[in-house]
């Protein structure tokens, strides 16, 4: 019997996180021209990016019942106690879904342990939690403090997008046509952020690249708490210079102790196209955990 941490491919972990901590990451389904891929298990960011900027017609919908049961059956056979931290609601059904097999799974295994969050978070935003996680328990912290921690990463996490094309959020029913051809026409840059709800909403404008960059960085400067110690986390899609850009940015500002760099997977990029770029961070102290994020 043993505690595992599992999540999605919503979570946007980097593969050498995955690798080092054996993580199980339950892979998003994506329709690509009608054919079903799997995010990060069929089809990766790279691919995907490519085939998005060819004209495919993408669709995503959320991991559904029979595929939580499948992923989550294992562990109740073996009588490991698990913490999974699952996709905004905000979002996506995945939560419910996860909770339905849940469910399932108990008239068959009464003792299986499975504590569920929905995270509320998008992106490396539920990513840096699930590392956290990771870390207190590489660290020695008891199951019982890693779930109260993943629970106040998840509250207190902040997620800031700005994207370079309106394009995909008109496609997917974010932005009518008109605002998406005269916000073409002035170059304007939304900045997009995951509320207390959890879902994606606009709360800025600005004209041009550069201006809606700095202003990213100007945000996570503005709400994020003792910065100089956090893990900040700068995902894209398929703009990795722009990324190092930022991160450049945010050390030079924050004199965070690190950042973690990733992917945008489908599960976002589907509906905000390449050029995304985010920060997540934290807007409250982490001191209480401080010895276990060593």
């Amino acid at each position: 019997m043993a505690f595992k941490i599992i999540t999605d491919s919503a979570s946007d972990l980097p593969q050498d996180i995955i690798e080092k901590y054996h993580v199980h990451v339950i892979p998003t389904p994506v329709t690509i021209n009608g054919t079903d891929y799997f995010d990060g298990k069929t089809i990766f960011p790279e691919q995907f990016y490519k085939i998005q900027a060819e004209g495919a017609e993408i669709k995503t919908y959320h991991i559904n019942q029979y595929m939580f049961y499948e992923n989550f059956k294992p562990y109740a056979q073996s009588g490991d106690e698990v913490l999974y931290l699952c996709f905004s609601t905000g979002i996506a059904g995945t939560f419910n879904a996860a909770n339905l097999a849940k469910e399932q799974l108990l008239e068959e295994y009464p003792d299986f342990d499975i504590t569920i969050i929905d995270t509320k978070c998008a992106s490396m935003g539920f990513g840096l939690a699930v590392y956290k996680c990771l870390r207190m328990q590489e660290n020695g912290a008891s199951k019982e403090l890693i779930i109260e921690a993943a629970q106040y990463f998840c509250e207190h996490m902040e997620h800031i997008f700005t994207v370079e094309t309106l394009e995909y959020l008109y496609r997917g029913g974010r932005l009518s046509k008109t605002s998406a051809v005269l916000g073409g026409v002035l170059d304007i840059k939304p900045i997009i952020e995951v509320d207390e709800k959890g879902a994606l909403v606009a709360i800025e404008k600005n004209r041009g690249r550069h201006k809606s960059l700095k202003r990213v960085v100007d945000i996570v400067c503005e709400r994020g708490v003792d910065l100089d110690k956090q893990l900040i986390g700068v995902v894209h899609g398929n703009d990795p210079d722009t990324c190092d850009k930022v991160s450049q940015m945010l050390m030079e500002r924050t004199h965070c102790r690190s950042i973690i760099k990733s992917w945008v997977g489908c599960a976002i990029g589907a509906h905000t196209g390449p050029g995304i770029i985010g920060v997540v961070f934290m807007n409250a102290s982490e001191e209480k955990y401080a010895e276990y994020l060593k």
